[in-house]
């Protein structure tokens, strides 16, 4: 089940091209970054002004909702009037529940969104039995309905997105394949083959869900099975309501990274509740860690592919203190380059200490590990943080533990009997290190990399390891220097990701002199950590990105959320500004927020409501009663 060129070799997946008025999505074109408007559709004037601004900050697809046939008609006078500015940058009618508002969409703008999970059902969370002639039979009812959107976006050379989101997908397809990226993957598939049968071919494709897991493995399976059945359309990356801020960026970092990195997606949008033309920068900034990718130096073919790529399973550790084994990744923070170490230099780290109690207190993302280097503490650190010192300094002392080169591991004989840190990269990996690591239940690995393709090169260390049965764990370390904070964040989020999210790595470690403060890079390892979902440090906060269907300001209510739930660890809060993007979209969150009309709020517990049509200057301690009547409520301290 091969979904990309290579795992080694960097290459791209190529698609057919598809026209979008004078824009070409596939082939050997660059990927192409896009986004949505926020404004009413109904509002011309609103919405072509931001428009331009999207279109300036760099967007070559501007995507706008047309909820009804009203808004649909109402693109022609935004596309009119951008045109009368000096823009032609193309349009997408996005489309939900309203075949009719497609329909008219296709004849004016140059491509039409559809969603195959409502665009011909309605979803009530139904599960139905189906035999397979009561299936087909519904299949030809789908037919029937989305035929003629076919025909006409044919005839007016009009593309299309068949776009399956993971919260929307249709009754059908959950009561046969389940909540699942095989189900997403049909969802889509059904309809791409009514439009083969119309030999209509002016298609992209997505599968987006805010669960990075889901959302990489149905993009893998929707290759695996294009390449089945001889198709090769253009992808549409994105997380879908990745949220706002770091948390959204990085989220977005780590799905679409995941699959750019493996030579998938040919045009992207990063979904953040923020402005639109804030977006644009963070997708050009991810796609620019791709640059001359392709020069990498050579990476061992692989024989043996023992990875799951479609089904997230972690690879089997020993375990060495709290690294490995059932543990959760441990996140290791670097000091070796501090001039001086104090207690003061913890707080960073998530550790403060208390001079009146004596005491130090330690929050939820407190780093697990520090590398000191050669440096000596002569104060007490807490008793949850453990010191690691290159082995010449820990040779003199034996406090903490050891890290290692290879060289030191298999010549010098005096070592921890608890724990040793072996610094490695792929070309480090000899038959006798391999041999001695083995046999050692203290050695745990950090694995580094030069190449270009660092990812591909440290996944080949990992495939070299489970093939040689060595269940050494892994701590990831990647190194940058000079970076931005955002620039720090994309990169470390899409080379550490990508892995965790293969069921690889044991911990992560990112070096990163002169990229911003100690806290933003403990911060920042935390939400790598986060947004893989291999560990839960704090409240998960599944946001949409705001569109014209909005019936709320999500930016401010987001943030008026997050102050008073930032606190509740493991829960995942969807807020969604409509019915369209709710109860469905947020079908991973524990507690919905949902707009279902002007100044109207209806809370939902999964995906069940439970109060309808709150005031909104009401709603939001109504969602802390709800969460305290589920027992998930703790105050803060």
């Amino acid at each position: 089940m091969e979904y990309c060129n290579s795992l080694t070799k960097f290459s791209r997946f190529k698609t057919r091209v598809v026209k979008i008025g004078n824009l070409k999505i596939g082939g050997d074109n660059p990927i192409a970054v896009q986004s949505m408007t926020i404004t009413d559709t109904m509002d011309t004037i609103a919405t072509v002004e931001e428009s331009i601004r999207m279109i300036d900050a760099g967007c070559e697809l501007v995507r706008i909702t047309a909820p009804s046939k009203r808004e649909a008609e109402n693109l022609k006078n935004i596309k009119d009037e951008l045109l009368k500015r000096g823009y032609s940058t193309p349009i997408v009618a996005d489309i939900h529940f309203t075949p009719n508002a497609a329909e008219v969409a296709a004849r004016i703008v140059e491509k039409v969104r559809i969603n195959p999970g409502n665009y011909a059902d309605k979803k009530k969370f139904e599960e139905i039995e189906y035999t397979d002639k009561t299936y087909n039979e519904e299949l030809l009812r789908i037919k029937e309905k989305f035929t003629p959107l076919v025909k006409i976006c044919k005839e007016h050379g009009t593309a299309m997105r068949i776009g399956t989101n993971h919260g929307s997908l249709s009754d059908r397809i959950l009561s046969r394949y389940g909540d699942t990226p095989t189900g997403m993957v049909e969802s889509a598939m059904e309809f791409l083959r009514i439009c083969r049968e119309e030999d209509y071919h002016e298609i992209i494709l997505s599968m987006k869900a805010s669960n990075t897991r889901v959302m990489v493995q149905a993009y893998r399976l929707l290759v695996v099975k294009m390449i089945k059945e001889g198709m090769n359309y253009p992808l549409h990356l994105g997380v879908t309501e990745a949220g706002e801020g770091e948390d959204g960026r990085i989220k977005s970092a780590v799905g679409i990274g995941t699959l750019l990195a493996d030579g998938l997606g040919d045009t992207i949008r990063v979904s953040l509740t923020e402005a639109p033309e804030f977006e644009l920068p963070v997708a050009k900034n991810l796609l620019s860690h791709f640059e001359k990718i392709e020069r990498h130096d050579s990476i061992k073919k692989i024989t043996d592919n023992p990875l799951h790529s479609f089904d997230y399973q972690k690879r089997k550790t020993n375990t060495v203190l709290n690294i490995g084994g059932k543990n959760p990744p441990i996140i290791k923070a670097d000091f070796c380059l501090k001039k001086k170490i104090t207690p003061a230099s913890f707080f960073a780290l998530g550790y403060n200490y208390s001079v009146p109690l004596d005491k130090w207190n330690i929050s939820d993302m407190a780093a697990d590990y520090v590398f000191v280097g050669d440096h000596d503490l002569d104060f007490e650190v807490p008793g949850t943080l453990r010191l690691i010192y290159n082995y010449q300094k820990w040779n003199k002392h034996k406090k903490g533990y050891p890290c290692l080169t290879t060289k030191q591991y298999l010549s010098e004989q005096d070592q921890s009997d608890k724990m040793n840190v072996i610094y490695a990269c792929f070309s480090d990996l000899s038959e006798e290190l391999k041999n001695k690591l083995k046999l050692d239940k203290t050695a745990v690995l950090l694995i580094d990399t030069h190449n270009k393709n660092g990812i591909a090169e440290q996944r080949r260390f990992f495939i070299e390891l489970i093939n040689s049965g060595i269940k050494t764990p892994v701590i990831i370390r990647r190194a940058y220097e000079n970076l931005s904070e955002q620039k720090l964040q994309l990169s470390a989020s899409i080379d550490i990701g990508s892995l965790l999210l293969d069921g690889l790595g044991d911990g992560a470690f990112i070096y990163a002199p002169d990229c911003g403060s100690d806290q933003m890079i403990n911060s920042l390892g935390f939400g790598i950590l986060q947004a893989t979902r291999t560990r839960i440090s704090k409240t998960e906060y599944i946001s949409c990105p705001s569109c014209g269907r909005t019936l709320f300001d999500l930016q401010e209510t987001t943030a008026k959320i997050r102050k008073v739930t930032d606190h509740l660890k493991g829960v995942k809060i969807g807020i969604m500004g409509c019915i369209v993007n709710g109860p469905g979209e947020m079908a991973d969150a524990d507690y919905g927020y949902v707009g279902t009309g002007p100044g109207k709020i209806t809370l939902y517990k999964e995906k069940t409501v439970v109060k309808k049509n709150i005031d909104e200057e009401e709603a939001v301690d109504a969602l802390i009663d709800l969460i305290k009547e589920h027992d998930d409520w703790v105050d803060k301290n």
